[in-house]
């Protein structure tokens, strides 16, 4: 496993709405340098949240040609589901990369789960999606605290139920990794004061076909492991940079992000997804620069994002996010 090149872009481009919305992209400014985040040990047995079997959790409900939401067996389908993305149209896909920022959320209540994840829909040959992703989260009904974690998530149908970390077969950590599922991540950004982040990447391994996962914002890449092909088939993806939350159905929503509505100029003000690549059949990674990203929010009164664009020292970001108290 070798880290990819990474490439500058000085391009304008237009990405289109499926439904007509237009984003237009090339707005340039500066950045002042964040800081990074580092991973930190919960004060909780590690070992017993990776390899829990039974947990009470939020289902997931999915966007984009999904409807569906998982059911574990304690929630039903009374979850509500809301999102901020940006996602590539079904096609032939290899990973994406990108720096994502660390945002906490002390007061999020016990039926509340608020994340940013890199996903990856994959439709089989029979036209049914799994989705697998990674990223981090606030889930106090899974971790029993309101630690910012690292998360796997893996589904081979998304109408059924899924597995977060270690639940089941499906991620498979490496050794050593400077990553693993579950575990607490610290510090985090605080509004208005400091920025942190940590850069991912998600794309599929031209050898092994295996959809592998490195961090890159330490001194090398670190190979955090890998997705086995198999809970990825077919030929064809979505790729998607989103920003979730769930909720219990008759309960307010959670915040996400930073828990402000979006704003591009203040990275210690608003959750981002920055210095996004997407990878090529090689394992190359490269700037979007043609690739048509399309625009998903679900709720815009609840919350929102801004539009895909290039900005000098921050590559190709969007930022996103929006307060607590949604309601529906």
């Amino acid at each position: 496993m070798v880290p990819h090149n990474m490439n500058s872009c000085k391009s304008k481009h237009c990405f289109i709405h499926q439904t007509g919305f237009v984003a237009i992209v090339g707005i340039l400014c500066l950045l002042r340098p964040p800081y990074h985040a580092a991973s930190a040990e919960s004060t909780y047995e590690h070992r017993n949240l990776l390899t829990q079997k039974k947990i009470t959790t939020l289902s997931r409900s999915l966007p984009l040609p999904f409807t569906q939401k998982n059911k574990f067996p304690d929630d039903m389908s009374n979850t509500i589901s809301h999102y901020a993305m940006w996602h590539t149209e079904l096609g032939k896909a290899y990973g994406l990369r990108a720096e994502m920022s660390i945002w906490g959320s002390q007061n999020e209540e016990y039926s509340q789960e608020s994340g940013a994840a890199i996903q990856m829909y994959c439709q089989d040959d029979g036209g049914k999606y799994s989705l697998i992703e990674a990223g981090f989260h606030v889930s106090p009904s899974l971790y029993h605290n309101r630690d910012v974690r690292f998360f796997t998530y893996s589904t081979k149908d998304t109408k059924s139920p899924g597995c977060y970390n270690l639940q089941c077969t499906g991620f498979v950590p490496a050794s050593g990794a400077a990553l693993l599922p579950g575990q607490a991540i610290a510090p985090q950004s605080s509004y208005g004061e400091t920025d942190r982040y940590i850069r991912l990447s998600l794309n599929k391994d031209p050898n092994s076909k295996d959809w592998v996962l490195y961090r890159h914002d330490l001194d090398a890449p670190s190979f955090l492991g890998h997705f086995p092909g198999q809970l990825c088939p077919g030929t064809l993806q979505i790729q998607a940079l989103t920003g979730f939350v769930n909720y219990l159905r008759n309960t307010q929503g959670p915040p996400m992000g930073s828990g402000h509505f979006p704003d591009d100029e203040d990275e210690k003000k608003s959750a981002y997804f920055k210095h996004v690549k997407i990878y090529d059949s090689k394992g190359h990674a490269w700037d979007p620069i043609t690739t048509h990203m399309v625009p998903l929010v679900d709720k815009e009164d609840c919350y929102n994002e801004t539009d895909f664009t290039v900005k000098i020292n921050r590559g190709y970001i969007f930022y996103y996010g929006g307060p607590s108290g949604c309601i529906g």
